[in-house]
């Protein structure tokens, strides 16, 4: 009798683990062919085509690509920062300021996915921005860790406040938090350069 709850109990396991591995593997394959998906779409858009869905229910649509030189990332940024977005790949807030235009630029991601990388940024880092016709070349300037409960991002600045053209990356912190979201969030501002 112990034999043979044994030997259930050995093939129970079995089964879980083998399902826990599909499971890790199908999340793998999703994401894998979203980024193809994404990757499809931003060449259509290169090549003069708006809006291009990377897969037809998609709400967003790639609408730049970031690149960090030194640290040889290179991500595609998607039109608006919902959590279905951002699910992604790195999304643009459409409250703010249009790359390359006196205000600020936000993009936001996921601190522990598409914006991991943000903890290795320093002052001095470019940040290149291209979108289908335009290169942005930033500066990073400023990193900062924030209480979002008293800290407002306000990209719509008007002239007299901002007289040139800035990108904030935004994520959640801490980076090696073990439960999402929380209050704080880690910035990074950079000042264009030229484009």
């Amino acid at each position: 009798m112990a034999s043979r709850l044994l030997t259930l109990l050995m093939v129970v396991t079995v089964l879980g683990g083998v399902w826990q591995v599909g499971s890790v593997g199908r999340i793998l394959a999703k994401a894998w062919l979203a980024q193809q998906l994404l990757e499809r779409a931003w060449q259509r858009t290169l090549e003069g085509e708006r809006h291009v869905r990377p897969w037809p229910w998609a709400d967003t649509w790639p609408m730049a690509e970031l690149l960090v030189p030194r640290l040889g990332i290179r991500q595609i940024i998607l039109s608006g920062d919902s959590g279905r977005v951002l699910a992604f790949a790195p999304g643009y807030s459409e409250a703010s300021a249009e790359p390359g235009t006196r205000g600020i630029s936000v993009i936001s991601g996921h601190r522990d996915t598409s914006f991991r990388f943000l903890k290795e940024l320093q002052s001095g880092d470019t940040i290149e921005l291209r979108n289908p016709t335009e290169r942005f070349i930033y500066t990073v300037s400023e990193r900062a860790v924030v209480d979002q409960r008293y800290f407002q991002i306000n990209p719509q600045l008007d002239e007299t406040e901002m007289t040139e053209a800035h990108l904030m990356l935004v994520t959640c912190y801490p980076f090696d938090a073990l439960k999402p979201g929380g209050d704080e969030r880690y910035l990074v501002l950079a000042r264009i350069k030229s484009h």
